[in-house]
């Protein structure tokens, strides 16, 4: 039996052109580089849903194929970190496995927002630094 990875989600986002493409279907991670020439919805789509991260829903919604989701397995490296598709790797989960398990996806890229305290910290230095320099600007052009 061979043996699969688990991946964390920025080591699959760091694979996502044309020379080294992978993408996440149900948790799995699948290098689809060499089946990108051959995809009959052309290489962009590939390239596209890779750059987006999860192309669950992108796959679920063309309708592939029974052959087309039995061949995934020939490209399939590994698994989501922190996902169940680890220990099912034979077969695509259902939509509601998916569902009831949540995606390990939707929870890394939970996880990878950026808290309140750095969003107001984004809008709130810059207009400090603006007001600083207005302060020191108005004070300097006052005196002479």
């Amino acid at each position: 039996m061979e043996e699969y990875k688990a991946y964390s989600l920025s080591e699959v986002f760091l694979h996502s052109s044309k020379k080294d493409c992978w993408l996440i279907i149900n948790d799995k991670v699948y290098d689809v580089t060499k089946f990108l020439e051959d995809h009959p919805g052309g290489e962009d789509v590939l390239l596209e849903a890779s750059a987006n991260g999860d192309a669950t829903e992108a796959f679920d919604d063309v309708g592939h194929s029974s052959t087309a989701t039995s061949m995934m397995n020939s490209y399939l490296i590994g698994f989501l970190e922190g996902s169940d598709a680890g220990k099912d790797i034979g077969g695509l989960q259902t939509m509601r496995e998916k569902k009831e398990k949540g995606s390990a996806l939707a929870k890394a890229k939970k996880e990878m927002k950026p808290s309140v305290v750095i969003n107001l910290m984004q809008y709130s230095i810059p207009l400090i630094i603006f007001g600083v320099a207005f302060g020191a600007w108005y004070f300097l052009n006052k005196a002479n």
